[in-house]
């Protein structure tokens, strides 16, 4: 059993640190404390006191991805501790990243009572407040106030594929739950337990009400002879059509949104342009983009490489 430990708990990235640990089969039923003890003397070989660290302070945690949901601040990544007497085959996995974290242990034991505790404040507080019904403020005050300033959205969210934005700043767009959270308001108040008329009774929009905005409308059912035509069209126009076009749709087949895609297309085509000391006619133009689009894919898939190689 394979774990990769980090030390990344300092601003001073030269005291950063990874190491690559094969365990010793009589550690996989022992505690994680083995582990902790085994990096922080590691650590620790070749440094003056002052810069060592005391295996005592510090912790192990796992990063886990918790479930995304609407209203829910849990839906960003945190850090799960693990206990001092946790069983190093319970709670780790083969080829896991490990972080040790600045911090005294704890036992399991005291993990679940501090939980509890934690738990149990969250509903004393639920008990004796509300929640501000402002699309995007997640504050929270006493029953019929005083009601503290408020930054929030005027409409609604929209979760469409894997894209993450307000409907009201449909221009800031995110991809994960925390950039889409971190996404400002646009509009500045008092806070508010009353919910005021809306359009729309939704607390988040889709797919289909995007189509149903744009009047799209629900998408069409098609027969099997227009499949197989439309197939042969798209097989007679492959050489036909422009490089970044064919990627941009083997890239939406393969998850990459077309919005993304532009986005990058875009900010490609501004650094040519800034690059380019004479006028570029857009078949050189579009060229010299998929040129330097193509290096960076070739890059990413090289870095893929390398890291499947140093995991294994």
């Amino acid at each position: 059993m394979k774990v990769l430990v980090h030390y990344q708990d300092n601003e001073d990235d030269s005291k950063h640190k990874t190491l690559k640990i094969t365990m010793p089969k009589s550690w996989k039923n022992g505690p994680t404390e083995k582990l902790l003890e085994f990096f922080i003397e590691s650590y620790n070989q070749n440094l003056d006191d002052s810069n060592k660290l005391d295996a005592s302070q510090m912790h192990l945690e796992v990063k886990r991805e918790r479930e995304e949901g609407l209203g829910n601040s849990s839906g960003s990544r945190r850090g799960s501790e693990l206990a001092s007497d946790d069983i190093i085959l319970e709670c780790m996995e083969d080829r896991q990243d490990i972080f040790v974290m600045h911090g005294a242990s704890r036992t399991r034991q005291e993990l679940l009572q501090i939980q509890r505790e934690r738990q149990e404040l969250q509903e004393r507080e639920k008990q004796n407040t509300v929640a501000c019904v402002h699309f995007g403020c997640r504050q929270r005050f006493p029953n019929g106030g005083p009601y503290p300033k408020c930054i929030y959205h005027k409409s609604p969210p929209i979760f469409h594929e894997t894209a993450k934005y307000w409907s009201c700043c449909p221009h800031k767009k995110a991809y994960d739950w925390e950039e889409f959270q971190a996404i400002p308001g646009c509009q500045e108040g008092i806070c508010s337990q009353m919910r005021e008329d809306r359009s729309s009774n939704k607390d988040f929009l889709g797919g289909c009400d995007v189509r149903e905005a744009a009047g799209a409308g629900p998408p069409k059912l098609r027969s099997i002879e227009d499949f197989n035509m439309q197939q042969q069209q798209k097989s007679s126009d492959v050489e036909a059509t422009p490089a970044l076009d064919r990627l941009k749709r083997v890239l939406e087949e393969l998850g990459v949104e077309n919005e993304l895609f532009d986005q990058v297309v875009t900010g490609i085509q501004k650094e040519v342009l800034a690059d380019s000391t004479t006028g570029l006619d857009d078949t050189a133009l579009h060229k010299e983009i998929a040129n330097r689009l193509g290096k960076k894919l070739k890059d990413a898939m090289k870095a893929i490489a390398v890291e499947q190689l140093r995991v294994r």
